[in-house]
């Protein structure tokens, strides 16, 4: 059942406007629901009007929410590395890891790794005591260099699995030719490798994080009535593909805003579209929220999780 929900498009189209709109509505449904931002430029706490951190607060019966705060992520994620290699290895005396991870910290996939892991921690943390975690994502770039690190990174865990299998296989040749050899006082068998069990473990919750974006999550794609944000939908949708991550649905947001010529692209029409209409008035309230029509958009999700007959 696709329990998570993500909302995807670039910058300005509504992304947060319409996520905390779902979550709102849900809520006020009767599921609990959790809405998380994962904008680096949060603005959930401000549509919802509440302030948050990087815990679930409590915004209204049924309803938390919180902002993932990057940078403590990152600090965590490198944080964790730099543990697990003092733990492996025995000469950080002559490797200085405070220098090597204080450069990591501005390398780029550092930020995109620190999101994945929050997500993670969501997801196996937090959405349990939850009926549906609403996503409010960053601009595109961003979202799919994450939505994709799990796919793109499996391939290169795999590929050093192989290489420590074959290590560990040579090792296990030299052991038997010289018994007296220094290597055969190592590690020999991959069940006891710390490094092979290492990879094992990153391979478990890449494949996992994986499965919750292509099987587990409804990905919608938001965009304005322009050929702009119709041409980046196109772009998240082919990129999707790659990935095996399919769109559930278009939104078009800020219907009316604009005279100016725009068109559906064919490849967009096939998905299940819902359309909200610009709001000159402004939304200054929950309630403002809730009432630009959202509710078409939450009912095609909760039939969607109806189980099949």
């Amino acid at each position: 059942m696709r329990n998570t929900i993500f909302f995807l498009g670039k910058g300005g189209v509504g992304k947060t406007t319409l996520s905390s709109a779902l979550a709102l509505a849900m809520a006020r449904r009767g599921k609990r629901v959790l809405a998380a931002s994962l904008d680096p430029a949060h603005n959930l706490g401000d549509a919802l009007k509440v302030q948050l951190n990087g815990e679930p607060k409590n915004v209204e019966t049924n309803l938390d929410a919180l902002e993932v705060n990057l940078a403590q992520w990152v600090d965590r994620y490198l944080e964790e590395s730099r543990e697990q290699l003092k733990r492996n290895y025995s000469y950080n005396a002559t490797l200085n890891l405070d220098s090597f991870f204080s450069i990591l910290k501005y390398s780029p996939g550092t930020e995109e790794y620190a999101v994945l892991w929050a997500i993670e921690d969501i997801h196996c943390r937090l959405a349990p005591s939850y009926d549906f975690v609403v996503f409010d994502t960053p601009p595109t770039a961003l979202s799919l260099r994450f939505l994709s690190l799990p796919a793109i990174s499996g391939l290169w865990v795999a590929e050093l699995t192989k290489l420590r299998e074959r290590i560990l296989k040579e090792r296990q040749s030299i052991a038997r030719l010289n018994p007296a050899s220094p290597v055969a006082e190592g590690c020999l068998d991959k069940n006891d490798d710390k490094v092979y069990g290492k990879l094992g473990s990153i391979r478990t919750r890449l494949a996992a994080l994986h499965s919750l974006f292509s099987k587990q999550s409804f990905m919608s794609v938001i965009v304005n009535p322009d050929e702009l944000s119709m041409f980046e939908a196109l772009r998240i949708k082919d990129d999707l593909a790659r990935l095996d991550i399919p769109l559930s649905a278009l939104c078009l947001n800020k219907q009316g805003v604009s005279d100016a010529a725009w068109e559906i692209p064919p490849e967009l029409r096939q998905l299940p579209r819902f359309t909200y209409s610009f709001s000159r008035d402004g939304i200054f309230t929950r309630d403002d929220l809730v009432s630009i029509g959202i509710e078409p958009l939450m009912h095609h999700i909760l039939d969607k999780r109806k189980p099949e007959r």
